[in-house]
């Protein structure tokens, strides 16, 4: 596949924050006109976390919040999806909670309603990696304890399905959906694997690399 060049460069905005950034994504738009950034932010000084939506304007370069929503732990994974016409958020977090935000259709930038898989229901310990399906109706987290889990998003609740359990011996810390019933997964060693929904219990195939082999 061939690289073409850029017709022209690519500007880079430099936006001083007073937090730590843990994780940015860009909400899905709803209109052209809808540029907004959310951003995972942890506080040292006060030891507390939350879930920024800000607008970005390019011209003069500048960020300007619009809601905050609090969490009870450091988010560890931050991702954004649509549905229903309504922009919404998965945070994970290292206590091991998701959190599934809804933007209003009207105010995307408010986050307003939650729904919470509590912390111990999934993993125990950090979630290291949650991803969304394209159009919002499952997620899947990984945790370094071995587990695969699948969340479904329902309207008023979330549910769950353990994929896999490996209790400690395979540690995850990457996941991303490759189709509507399939998705791979990462963890330390090089090792990849891929999962099939229509064939469960196990990864339907698996690659453990080496340093050796790495160019």
């Amino acid at each position: 596949m061939a690289i073409t060049a850029l017709s022209e460069p690519p500007q880079i905005h430099r936006l001083r924050q007073s937090k730590y950034i843990d994780a940015v994504r860009w909400l899905p738009p709803l209109s052209a006109l809808d540029r907004l950034a959310v951003i995972a932010v942890f506080d040292s000084d006060s030891d507390s976390a939350a879930i920024e939506t800000h607008s970005f304007a390019p011209d003069p370069e500048n960020l300007t919040q619009q809601s905050q929503w609090f969490s009870p732990s450091r988010i560890s994974s931050l991702k954004t999806s649509q549905s229903h016409h309504k922009p919404f958020v998965a945070a994970a977090t290292l206590a091991g909670s998701i959190h599934i935000l809804f933007g209003d259709s009207m105010d995307p930038a408010s986050l307003e309603s939650e729904l919470l898989m509590p912390e111990k229901a999934l993993h125990e310990g950090p979630i290291s990696c949650v991803d969304i399906m394209d159009g919002g109706v499952e997620c899947v987290s990984v945790g370094e304890d071995g587990r695969v889990n699948l969340v479904s998003v329902g309207e008023s609740e979330l549910s769950y399905q353990r994929i896999f359990d490996s209790s400690g011996l395979v540690s995850f810390t990457t996941a991303k959906w490759a189709s509507p019933s399939e998705f791979a997964t990462g963890g330390y060693g090089f090792s990849l694997q891929w999962w099939d929904q229509r064939k469960p219990g196990a990864a339907v195939s698996q690659f453990k690399g080496s340093w050796q082999e790495v160019p």
